[in-house]
């Protein structure tokens, strides 16, 4: 059984750890939230749930090891072994969890038929990196891109649509279809609905659609929007031009 002296040096330890695995986790967060997933993205793309589970599980387990394996008795060399120990599944669990983070990341924003959709890097069809644009050989590593998608030709390259959308690689998720925005932007703008559809058939969502215009500066008399397939629901928000303005929590498939 601990005395008072043995648990209040576990606990210091513990706590100190606790500190470090924190300090560990932040610098990490950073890199998930400014570079991987930016701005809305951490919500669209579930990077923020996914991120969060993985540290939260190695922030805790670490310093509860600690606490466990804490004893001066045991001398320094078998106690600086067992912390060591400690840290290295630690970290090796931490690089495995941000490796997870990093292949789902979202690489691009598709405009795709009539409706966007956010892609992960898990989700490119990867045999054609390289066969598209050039500026599209190499998968983004600072937040993703928007970007449009060519529709098939017909003959071939539609039956092979076909059958790898079958597979669960739709046009969007192939990099010998996307093309810049601006060249799908036309289009999209032409398929979007006036935001009036929207507050019509969510009229519960008006205060909140009021404020996402009202933060992102947008004209709800010329403001449109088309459905996203991400993560969650949400629709993208066109301006007169039909930029990408931002986005609002709504499904927009009816």
């Amino acid at each position: 059984m601990l005395d008072r002296f043995d648990l209040h040096r576990r606990v210091r330890a513990a706590g100190v750890h606790l500190l470090l695995s924190g300090m560990v986790a932040a610098i990490c967060a950073a890199l998930v939230f400014l570079l991987w997933y930016p701005g809305p993205y951490r919500k669209l793309s579930g990077g923020g749930s996914l991120f969060l589970l993985v540290t939260t599980v190695d922030v805790i387990i670490g310093p509860l090891l600690t606490f466990a394996v804490f004893n001066p008795g045991k001398g320094w060399r078998h106690l600086r072994r067992d912390l060591a120990v400690i840290a290295c599944l630690q970290f090796a669990a931490l690089g495995y969890g941000l490796h997870t983070v990093y292949q789902v990341r979202p690489v691009a924003l598709v405009f795709e038929k009539d409706r966007f959709r956010v892609v992960s890097a898990a989700n490119v069809y990867e045999p054609e990196l390289g066969k598209g644009r050039r500026e599209y050989d190499r998968l983004p590593l600072t937040g993703p891109w928007t970007l449009g998608a060519r529709p098939p030709r017909e003959g071939a390259e539609t039956t092979e649509a076909i059958f790898l959308a079958l597979k669960g690689y739709d046009v969007a998720h192939r990099p010998i279809f996307w093309q810049p925005y601006d060249e799908s932007k036309a289009e999209a703008l032409r398929l979007a609905r006036p935001l009036s559809v929207l507050i019509e058939h969510y009229p519960q969502g008006r205060v909140q659609v009021d404020a996402t215009l009202a933060e992102l500066k947008l004209d709800p008399d010329t403001t449109k929007f088309l459905p996203l397939l991400a993560r969650v629901d949400a629709v993208v928000l066109l301006n007169e031009r039909g930029d990408v303005a931002g986005f609002a929590p709504f499904d927009g498939f009816f």
